[in-house]
């Protein structure tokens, strides 16, 4: 097992641990949590062994190999799969020495050494791999040159993997994994042989691949049995009983000092309030670590537009060759929060760029309302921050004219502080670029917000204030995320990018999940009814009252929008020659909304039928 007794480490004389101890049985699953910058990944190099403790000590069993991702393979000519085998050393070693070995004794302790780690079957599992992480059979036998760094550190992974070391050390794993990559992973690490300890945010990870919580608080470790959320609400119990105690504690001191304040200068009682005092010096209040105040995300509210915000009839898109995508014909309104699902390479990005208008429609008709305001994250956008620069500077290039105290104002409402925005990008760990790109990206008050993995550099807190803030949030969401909390919080409906084209996945995550792990290809299910069995009749049973109640939340917030019309229209003033043109606008959004309204009564009545007749 691996034991850390009583550590103590500081790095530029900030203690990062003070008596820290913890005991990792082996063959356990634990997950590494705490807030950004607390020192999880110095633990990771404290255990292996590249940093000198101040005192105490890390022990583990004899000969035991440690393993982990430290950076992205080599742009190399060596084809992804035979990178993947050199990761393990050791076979690699026995194969090579077994080409040249002439001793029969040596021959047969390699012979049995190879049986032993189960060599022969190197080849298959490398490539199980690979695939899981998103690598097609052809492209496995690509060099490493031919793809990107994020690509190579999926490689350096499945190196790790497949060499099996003791102990597994990873760090963030998932920050460059799509969410079926992430899926593989997790249930991968869940049947892994030896002992693994995980640094990860990602709370369904916590909850499904770990057996442990080892939680860095205060420059303590302190390991708790079960997943994620039973640490939390564990550890939320602890904090009642010491929050409870320490207010009977308070309200003790409370008494005594009354008492001293009221007869510290009376000599008949001096010796009595001298005693208080010394009673009031000993009562100490239990240790209550809470975190750090949630730093909440404050995006802008923007107005409401008649739906559909956004359609697109036919349309293709791609790059300079063939189209990507083609056959997309779907609609967004204000309310919408879709997640789009998908393997890695079928167009998940592609379509969130032609969405913002990055990309642009090669056939079809896009249509977006007169009005409509985007706002874009993608992730390669926090390493495209002017790192020479300070957060607050970013804000000021986009708002000239606001003064300074409303640009911090802005960044005080991403959860940026004073310091931090008077701290050169280059200098603010990731979460902190991100909260900054989230605010560039949402400073115009958009209608439609798409989101490509914005939680990578985020840690639990961060992402739960994340989820509260989507959640609040009037315009429509467009998700790409591996964080299948978030998306199991935040969206309402999921989109099934593969093949080519876009369609509604019409099952729930968990089915999707499912289906990933089984090996079986997400499709929309469009089986007769003679082919459904009981629980996937139940679903679609499920899911076309949930159209109906989609539908009818679509017209009531028709209804108040045209409501709100009205009364606009009412005001005598606004049939004067000056609001001629502020007439003419608001009268042709009438029109929209009546057109809207009957398309909405429309698919109201379509699915109302489905559901009678499915009923």
């Amino acid at each position: 097992m691996l034991r850390i007794e009583d550590i103590t480490y500081s790095v530029e004389g900030r203690p990062l641990f003070q008596g820290a101890s913890a005991t990792i049985p082996t063959g356990h699953k634990v997950g590494l949590v705490g807030r950004n910058g607390t020192g999880k990944t110095t633990l990771f190099r404290l255990i292996r062994g590249e940093l000198a403790l101040e005192s105490g000590a890390i022990r583990l069993p004899a000969r035991a190999r440690i393993g982990g991702v430290a950076q992205e393979v080599p742009s190399s000519e060596t084809s992804l799969l035979d990178t993947v085998l050199a990761a393990d050393t050791e076979r690699a070693a026995l194969l090579a020495e077994a080409e040249t070995a002439h001793d029969p004794h040596r021959i047969a302790d390699i012979q049995h050494r190879l049986a032993d780690i189960d060599a022969w079957s190197g080849e298959a599992r490398a490539s199980a791999i690979l695939r899981g992480l998103g690598f097609e059979p052809e492209q496995q036998l690509q060099p490493c040159s031919a793809f990107s760094g994020g690509w190579r550190m999926r490689v350096a992974l499945a190196g790790v993997l497949f060499a099996q070391p003791d102990y597994l050390l990873l760090d963030e794993p998932t920050n460059y994994l799509d969410l079926e990559g992430a899926l593989w992973l997790e249930n991968y690490l869940s049947r892994y042989p030896h002992t693994v300890i995980i640094i990860s945010h990602d709370r369904g990870l916590l909850n499904r691949a770990v057996t442990g919580i080892l939680h860095l608080e205060d420059r303590k470790l302190t390991y708790y049995t079960g997943p994620y959320d039973t640490f939390a609400e564990t550890r939320a119990a602890r904090l009642a009983v010491a929050e409870a105690e320490n207010r009977r504690t308070q309200a003790r001191r409370d008494h005594l000092q009354a008492f001293v304040d009221r007869f510290r200068y009376k000599a008949s009682k001096a010796r009595q309030a001298q005693s208080r005092l010394k009673m009031i010096e000993r009562l100490k209040f239990a240790t209550t670590p809470q975190e750090a105040a949630l730093a909440r995300f404050t995006f802008p509210e923007p107005e409401e537009l008649a739906p559909p915000i956004l359609t697109l009839d036919a349309v293709a898109t791609g790059y300079d060759g063939p189209p990507v995508l083609r056959r997309l014909t779907l609609r967004i309104d204000q309310d919408d929060r879709i997640a789009l699902l998908g393997r890695n390479g079928e167009g998940k990005s592609t379509l969130s760029k032609l969405l913002a208008g990055k990309l642009r429609a090669s056939e079809g008709r896009l249509a977006r309302a007169s009005k409509l305001r985007i706002g874009y994250f993608a992730q390669h956008q926090v390493d495209e921050l002017h790192t020479d620069e300070t957060a607050l500077q970013h804000v000021a290039r986009l708002r000239p004219a606001e003064h300074a105290s409303k640009h911090r104002a802005r960044l005080a409402g991403f959860g940026l502080t004073a310091d931090q925005a008077d701290t050169l990008v280059a200098r603010l760990s990731g979460g902190q670029k991100a909260r900054l790109s989230l605010l560039l990206a949402t400073i115009d008050a958009p209608h439609l917000l798409i989101l490509d993995e914005p939680t990578n550099h985020l840690d639990i807190e961060s992402r739960e204030a994340l989820v509260e803030a989507l959640t609040d949030y009037t315009g429509a969401v467009i998700l790409v995320s591996h964080d299948m909390h978030l998306l199991n919080l935040v969206a309402d409906r999921l989109w099934l990018v593969k093949g080519g084209t876009v369609t509604p996945f019409t099952e729930d995550l968990d089915a999707y999940r499912a289906q990933l792990l089984a090996g079986e290809d997400p499709v929309k299910t469009t089986a007769k009814p003679s082919e459904k069995n009981s629980k996937s009749a139940k679903e679609d049973l499920a899911a076309l009252r949930a159209e109906v109640r989609k539908c009818e939340d679509r017209l009531a917030k028709l209804s108040d929008m045209r409501a709100k019309l009205s009364e606009k229209l009412a005001d005598p003033a606004l049939y004067t020659p000056a609001r001629k043109p502020d007439l003419d606008a608001l009268t042709a959004k009438a029109a929209e909304l009546q057109e809207a309204e009957h398309r909405a009564e429309a698919l109201w009545i379509t699915a109302h039928e489905r559901l009678e007749d499915a009923t």
